[in-house]
């Protein structure tokens, strides 16, 4: 779903042709911002609670899901927006940016649990409902023993699971100067770092608590996840080469997804379950879904191989620098939607903290207004609508037209 070459970019507004390959890329990539776009989309519908709809995104048909996209084109993002830092200005002032992208990503993470926990304790409150939706959100103990959750909260020794992803990604934001660190001895060593932390976590040897009355760790553990972060930062500073253009891998890439499907499909399995139950109970005892929470804690290897598949796909398929995508962009749908996509892309983070708050809003409305296809297509639909129009408003900001000259 995103490139895994650098060797021609886009400007934010229009992508440009085919661009001779460079080894370091400085300008934004249409692949990743499409790429980005339609992770964000995906999130949204993966974290409205119980929608019918999370039964058609990419985690229900293998191994990995919209997270693997959000992680791996963040890498390759912030090799754009934060590897230049580092070779223009210095190591300490490219640490100095990296901090204040963290300092930003730890005052959202904040600020998004805060609306959340209020906007479910409003309607706890408030609303006259059955069920209770800070429950929902295993919430029950911060509302009745808030000081202490407050101060793990704010040091994330305290990480609910809806509340996840962005401590994962500040932490490897954080890493990202030891990595430049290293790669000032040779990329190699920087790569060769990321892998070494990746199998220590993965044995089990870097566990973070995720909150200190039990022994629940947190749920993406950024010391396995950076590698597939570094994997998409290396290919974009071009500390890894881009692989070879072969129909063979490609053929390769797409047998391993449809042949691990059974495995790694919670849907897929359930399919083969119910038609050939013998064949599912052969399948079951290797099923790596049902196998320990660490397979995803830590990131483990067919997460990885997985993906990394899917993105071989979606890079062969754009072409050469990515001209099957330019040749949609010239048209005049194409043109809307991929525009529309790329502004969603470019704007991820903004999008994403907007759209997990959405999410619980959509949930409860639906759990008002029941589930048919109609209320469902619905709220899908306006959420998404929602997410662009944050986008949009984001980019507007960003833009500071206040300090532009009257003309």
């Amino acid at each position: 779903m995103t490139s895994l070459s650098p060797e021609a970019a886009c400007a934010a507004s229009r992508p440009a042709a085919t661009i001779a390959a460079a080894p370091v890329s400085t300008t934004r990539d249409l692949r990743l911002d499409v790429a980005r776009g339609i992770a964000m989309f995906i999130i949204l519908i993966a974290h409205i609670p119980n929608n019918p709809w999370t039964s058609w995104i990419p985690a229900r048909f293998g191994f990995s899901d919209a997270t693997e996209i959000f992680v791996f084109c963040s890498g390759m993002a912030s090799a754009i927006a934060f590897g230049g830092s580092f070779e223009r200005k210095g190591w300490a002032i490219g640490t100095a940016r990296v901090a204040f992208r963290c300092w930003q990503v730890y005052w959202a993470h904040v600020c998004l649990f805060f609306f959340v926990a209020m906007t479910m304790a409003a309607i706890d409150t408030y609303a006259g409902v059955d069920k209770s939706y800070v429950n929902a959100l295993n919430l029950g103990r911060f509302f009745s023993d808030p000081m202490p959750q407050i101060v793990g909260l704010f040091t994330l020794t305290y990480v609910p699971n809806y509340f996840d992803i962005l401590p994962m990604y500040l932490v490897i934001l954080a890493l990202m100067p030891l990595v430049m660190a290293l790669a000032r001895v040779s990329p190699g060593a920087a790569m060769a770092g990321c892998a070494i932390l990746w199998a220590v976590a993965n044995l089990g040897l870097l566990p973070l608590s995720a909150e200190p009355w039990s022994d629940r760790q947190w749920f993406f553990n950024p010391f396995g996840w950076q590698l597939l972060f570094f994997t998409g930062f290396a290919f974009m500073r071009g500390w890894l080469p881009p692989p070879p253009r072969q129909a063979w891998i490609a053929w390769a890439a797409a047998a391993f997804l449809v042949l691990g499907a059974p495995f790694g499909s919670w849907k897929v399995f359930t399919w083969i379950n119910d038609a050939w139950p013998q064949l599912g109970a052969a399948i079951r005892p290797s099923w790596p879904v049902t196998s320990e929470l660490r397979f995803k804690t830590e990131f483990g290897l067919l997460r990885y191989i997985h993906f990394l598949s899917i993105a071989y796909l979606a890079w062969y398929w754009a072409g050469v620098g990515g001209t099957r995508l330019s040749a949609l962009y010239d048209r005049r749908i194409g043109h809307i939607l991929l525009t529309i996509i790329t502004r969603v892309g470019q704007q991820s983070l903004a999008v994403f903290v907007f759209s997990m708050a959405l999410a619980r809003l959509i949930g409860f409305a639906f759990d008002q207004l029941g589930r048919s296809g109609f209320v469902v297509t619905a709220g899908n639909l306006m959420g998404a609508a929602l997410l662009v129009l944050t986008a949009y408003t984001a980019s507007w900001f960003k833009s500071q037209p206040w300090r532009s000259k009257r003309t």
